[in-house]
């Protein structure tokens, strides 16, 4: 790979975190060719150069990407990402995310030797270690994922760590959990806020069903998650291959004071539930990453508050069901 990459993939470029990564490369690399890899009929990525369709089911269709691609950089975004759909469906999460990705990384290998491959990983690879270790974890901690989300991204993260030995460019991010607009509702901040948007809209009773409240996570905005990779491109030619960095605040958040923040900026008076399908069958209290590694070789830190990041996401879904209640649009 060149210092700075003039072609660069993007799996999943139209997900949730892609629709905020894709700008960030286009202001941080104004003269590179950006490829989003699509679903076949999906939507399409407004930004990207070219377009190309993917299946990460399919083998074939991602060999055949990395041949029409010619990319020196890969951002492999494309996953099964909630840790929900993932104990609903194990098999179908570890299909996508453990063999897509193995044979997409295979493809790289044979077909852009050069290019750098930037997995996106993710801090819950950690599960029971946060149990275990009271401090932030580091990238040392032990991976003992405690979901099949989890799990198949650990089987990832160390299958392209090995991979890395035999030629792989990889470099290995573990973001912590991350939010912002655009989010779908199958997670806890964006949940909240659909909640509470359709509750004011009238369109759902004043109850809001939730989860545990009782647990801490450490949260990030999902523009400075996108600058992290961003930042990780840029710093590649200097960093050794199969590196693995955390991102992560290291100052986590009680579930329950997350959805008080949303509340206080509502006046719905809501009574709040306890749903036992929303709690899953493993889960750990506490979570917090150190990711001092990261900010000593990529230059990054997170710079949104908080505050921000709450106003977005409940911004994003009061448009979003007013849009619904319009009958434009249903959620």
């Amino acid at each position: 790979m060149t210092a700075m990459p003039q072609r660069i993939l993007v799996t999943g470029a139209t997900g949730f975190v892609g629709r905020h990564l894709m700008p960030q490369l286009r202001q941080a690399f104004p003269g590179a060719t950006l490829i989003a890899a699509e679903r076949p009929g999906g939507s399409r990525c407004p930004i990207a150069d070219l377009h190309l369709p993917m299946d990460l089911g399919e083998a074939e269709t991602l060999e055949s990407l990395v041949a029409q691609a010619r990319p020196d950089a890969v951002i492999h975004l494309a996953a099964q990402a909630s840790v929900g759909a993932a104990f609903a469906d194990p098999s179908g999460t570890w299909k996508a995310n453990l063999l897509g990705t193995l044979s997409l990384a295979s493809s790289v290998m044979r077909l852009a030797p050069q290019a750098l491959f930037l997995f996106v990983s993710s801090a819950e690879v950690y599960g029971l270690s946060f149990r275990d270790i009271e401090a932030p974890l580091d990238e040392q901690a032990p991976l003992r994922p405690a979901n099949p989300y989890a799990a198949s991204k650990a089987a990832c993260d160390i299958a392209l760590g090995e991979m890395a030995l035999r030629g792989l460019r990889c470099i290995r991010l573990r973001p912590a959990n991350h939010t912002g607009p655009g989010q779908s509702h199958g997670f806890v901040v964006p949940d909240f806020a659909r909640q509470i948007a359709r509750i004011e809209a009238g369109l759902q009773e004043p109850v809001m069903r939730v989860g545990a409240l009782d647990r801490w996570r450490d949260f990030l905005d999902v523009r400075d998650v996108c600058n992290a990779y961003a930042l990780a491109l840029k710093a590649a030619p200097g960093l050794p291959m199969g590196s693995v960095y955390n991102l992560a605040s290291g100052n986590p958040r009680r579930i329950g004071d997350m959805l008080e923040a949303l509340l206080s900026r509502s006046t719905a008076r809501v009574e709040v539930v306890e749903d036992a399908a929303r709690l899953r069958p493993t889960d750990v209290i506490r979570v917090a990453g150190n990711a001092a590694q990261a900010r000593e070789h990529l230059g990054w830190m997170p710079e949104i508050g908080w505050d921000e990041t709450l106003d977005s996401v409940l911004a994003d879904w009061r448009a979003r069901v007013a849009a619904e209640k319009a009958g434009h649009t249903a959620f």
